[in-house]
């Protein structure tokens, strides 16, 4: 067989020692697999996903971090492998003082350069929790579900600072960032207060007192009843009330600082001195209980007026209205089995 021959066939190792290209090749093979394996372990050692990589977990890069403390942060966490690639990575892509601060969610295994990337670039890949907050609910109410489905959210201090906000966090629907600001969220709540108020303006400026009594009752009327005539006949007997210098009785308030149903609260109770004990301190509470809808607070500056001075709701949540005090004895007997 001729050499040329040979070299047709050296795929079928005919090929005699004596060829070049042959060895070569043999040489060439080792090589080319020996470099890959060095890029592969580069890459393991370096870039990979650590295989403890926290998949659907949130981290938060605070404001002021230095690029090598957020790379200590993202090691600590096993979102990366090396500090040192992750800051070589963020300078490379020529951001190395614009780590943007916030909260980033890891859905699931991401390589070292796609997190220097997100974290270059504020690529947060947040999904906003949408929140609805019914009427009625008091600051501590909504910071417990907050805090049940808003991952990383401070639900302590969005109580701790929107208690003394009570009445005017407008319940609405809001979409709020895993580990946002309370403080921002609470801000918006007050000003889509603000905003929602105009409608009920001419009203409130009509009926003739100040803002916070009127927020104070709404509060009242949006615990006590559900629909508008019961609440607006019910606003009739509280102001009422006031005007005669008769306490309100409203068992409204009991949850609100015993953490007690109506039917719940003993006689002692009813005695026990508190300036939110409506049975035992006349005019209206210190504060509202809850934060009221726009319905409430325009039943609170249109009631309707009436002879009644009592009323009660029974076991099925119907109210009953009285004149006399027996006759509102009689209807509690009659309905509550007092």
């Amino acid at each position: 067989m001729t050499k040329e021959r040979k070299h047709i066939f050296r795929g079928a190792l005919v090929c005699d020692e004596t060829c070049w290209e042959c060895r070569a090749y043999d040489r060439i093979l080792p090589m080319a697999f020996l470099f890959g394996m060095l890029v592969y372990l580069l890459y393991f050692v370096t870039l990979s996903p650590p295989l403890d990589f926290p998949s659907g977990s949130y981290l938060r890069v605070k404001d002021g971090q230095t690029l090598r403390q957020v790379g200590e942060t993202l090691k600590s966490k096993h979102i990366i492998r090396s500090v040192a690639v992750f800051e070589a990575l963020v300078r490379f892509m020529g951001n190395d003082k614009k780590i943007y601060a916030g909260e980033y969610f890891f859905s699931g295994k991401q390589g070292g350069w796609r997190i220097a990337e997100r974290l270059a670039f504020g690529d947060f890949e947040l999904t906003p929790v949408r929140m609805v907050f019914y009427e009625g609910l008091t600051a501590e109410q909504m910071g417990a579900l907050l805090a049940k489905r808003v991952p990383d959210f401070d639900a302590e201090l969005f109580i701790q600072e929107g208690k003394p906000n009570e009445g005017y966090l407008f319940p609405d629907t809001y979409f709020v960032l895993p580990g946002s600001d309370p403080l921002v969220l609470l801000h918006s709540m007050q000003t889509n207060f603000t905003n929602r108020i105009t409608a009920a303006s001419t009203s409130i400026a009509k009926f003739g007192k100040p803002l916070s009594d009127v927020i104070i009752m709404a509060s009242l009327l949006e615990r006590e009843a559900a629909d508008m005539e019961s609440r607006r006949t019910i606003a009739g007997i509280l102001w009422r009330r006031i005007a005669n210098g008769m306490p309100l009785q409203v068992d409204a308030v009991f949850p609100y600082y015993l953490g007690r149903n109506t039917f719940e609260v003993t006689r002692e109770d009813l005695r026990t001195d508190h300036p939110y004990n409506t049975y035992t301190n006349k005019g209206l509470p210190p504060g509202p209980i809850a934060n009221p809808g726009l319905g409430a607070i325009t039943a609170a500056v249109t009631p309707i007026k009436s002879n009644y001075v009592f009323y009660l709701s029974d076991k099925q949540g119907v109210f009953h209205y009285c004149v006399t005090y027996s006759c509102q004895q009689a209807n509690a007997r009659k309905y509550l089995g007092n």
